[in-house]
């Protein structure tokens, strides 16, 4: 597959995501990198959908380390149980969080993200990173996003 993805505008969110699995599939089918992989997967979420930032923390030892992302800088390392990545790290589940400021413990990594929505990627029964998605709109994600990027986690873990 070229490096270009074809997103239809007009398309519903949950449309954009069907369109946009197979094209995230194909653009790293055969690509053994773990860094290219996942910087591809987020500059395709971000171009798709136009989300304040989109990246991925890896575990290393007790903490989540900033990995490919794209959007603002961001915090570079995140305690286990930590705001809502460490949060959706220590429970081994997806956390949607319509307004970051009513997360307790939420880490202001920038203060324009205003609500998020964080995947954890499991492989063989623990977590190896999480995809942390941010809007800087109030109550951005749903269960569609939900569904959609739980899709992308066996492609993803897959990568690890």
């Amino acid at each position: 597959m070229a490096e270009e993805l074809i997103l239809d505008t007009t398309l519903t969110k949950a449309e954009k995501y069907r369109q946009l699995l197979p094209q995230i599939e194909a653009l790293t089918a055969g690509e053994p990198d773990l860094t290219a992989n996942l910087a591809n997967t987020a500059a395709a979420l971000r171009q798709a959908f136009g989300f304040f930032w989109v990246g991925f923390y890896l575990v290393k030892g007790e903490e989540l380390v900033l990995g490919p992302f794209q959007g603002p800088i961001a915090c570079t390392r995140i305690r286990l149980g930590k705001g809502v990545c460490g949060a959706s790290w220590a429970q081994a589940r997806t956390l949607l969080v319509p307004d970051v400021e009513q997360f307790p413990g939420h880490i202001a990594c920038s203060s324009e993200s205003k609500s998020e929505i964080v995947v954890p990627i499991i492989r063989d029964g623990r977590v190896v990173a999480v995809l942390d998605v941010d809007s800087d709109l109030l109550n951005d994600f749903d269960y569609d996003d939900q569904q959609a990027l739980e899709q992308l986690m066996p492609l993803m873990a897959s990568w690890f």
